[in-house]
């Protein structure tokens, strides 16, 4: 029987930790072929939100599981514990399947785990796991990354997506569709579907490319290049490229389209434009360029997006 070894220290979020326990360790009834022996391992008791866990085992028995799993921590500015990130590091190297569930990435990364790999965490997160593992490739875009032996995964509910992936990987689809209606879930959704993160809030007025980003969307409609941004300040393409990959994480023209994305997001959730109306309004151009990069950057078409996201009352119908 395959372990699981839920890692249960440090002061780690209850909704990944439950989830993880619940997915592993209920089987569901077209399981007869066998199912996971699930472990608590830890250094000790640890509150889990309002709750207190006991660990079954102590750290050192990640060593020979067959799956780990780290859930969140609760706060990524405080740096795991270092005996947590060395057994997670010990069994890695013991050949265990090592998965993270959101933050978990954080502890992830202080073993070495992400470095040349890619990896994912919760979209608010994902710069600051970027900036502290740069031999990291960090997508805040995907639900979850399966690099083999390590995986990653956003938040929340990508948590549930990345451990049905598992059972898939491990039973097959019809046990991991079971679980996946057990849990009254979609019964697929694939890695590379996007985060759907809502438009970003504008960087500080102190932040050094502020003010041109606050320009740069107030005109998301027109044809703006790089070069158009680097005229507003006053710079060459070139350094500008430099000082977004050095602020941003991304070239002025990801920037760019990552904008228009989010604008159309916001577009089809709260009015009746056409796509093609919103392709005008984002800069897009045409329907079929919005429907491609909107695709490629969410992982679903406009209209799938609108009809999932679509509040109940638009907030202007312009036909």
């Amino acid at each position: 029987m395959p372990t699981v070894a839920l890692l249960t220290a440090g002061h780690l979020l209850h909704f990944e930790l439950g989830v993880a326990y619940e997915i592993f360790g209920n089987p569901p009834r077209e399981a007869t072929a066998g199912w996971y022996d699930v472990l608590l391992c830890g250094p000790g008791p640890v509150q889990v939100g309002p709750f207190a866990v006991e660990p079954d085992h102590g750290l050192e028995r990640l060593v020979g599981a067959d799956t780990v799993i780290v859930p969140a921590c609760a706060d990524i500015d405080v740096p795991p514990p270092a005996e947590v990130v060395e057994a997670v590091r010990a069994a890695h190297e013991s050949g265990a399947r090592v998965a993270s569930l959101c933050t978990g990435a954080f502890v992830l990364g202080a073993a070495g785990l992400l470095d040349g790999r890619r990896a994912t965490t919760h979209w608010a997160h994902a710069a600051e796991l970027s900036a502290r593992h740069p031999l990291a490739e960090v997508d805040p875009d995907v639900l979850y990354t399966d690099n083999g032996s390590v995986l990653t995964s956003a938040g929340k509910a990508a948590a549930v997506d990345l451990c049905l992936h598992l059972i898939h990987l491990d039973h097959g689809a019809a046990i991991a569709n079971s679980v996946a209606r057990r849990l009254v879930m979609p019964l697929h959704r694939p890695g590379g579907q996007a985060q759907f993160v809502a438009t970003p809030v504008q960087a500080r007025g102190d932040h050094a490319l502020s003010q041109l980003l606050a320009w740069a969307q107030q005109r998301l409609d027109q044809p703006l290049t790089v070069t158009d941004l680097a005229r507003r300040a006053n710079t060459s393409p070139r350094h500008l490229g430099r000082q977004f990959r050095s602020v941003i994480g991304q070239t002025p023209l990801q920037w760019l389209l990552t904008q228009r994305v989010r604008r159309a997001q916001e577009l089809l959730e709260t009015t009746d434009e056409s796509v093609e109306a919103v392709a005008h309004a984002t800069g897009m151009g045409t329907a079929t360029t919005l429907r491609r990069q909107f695709k490629r950057v969410v992982g679903v078409p406009p209209d799938s997006y609108r009809r999932s996201f679509r509040s109940s009352e638009p907030a202007t119908s312009r036909r």
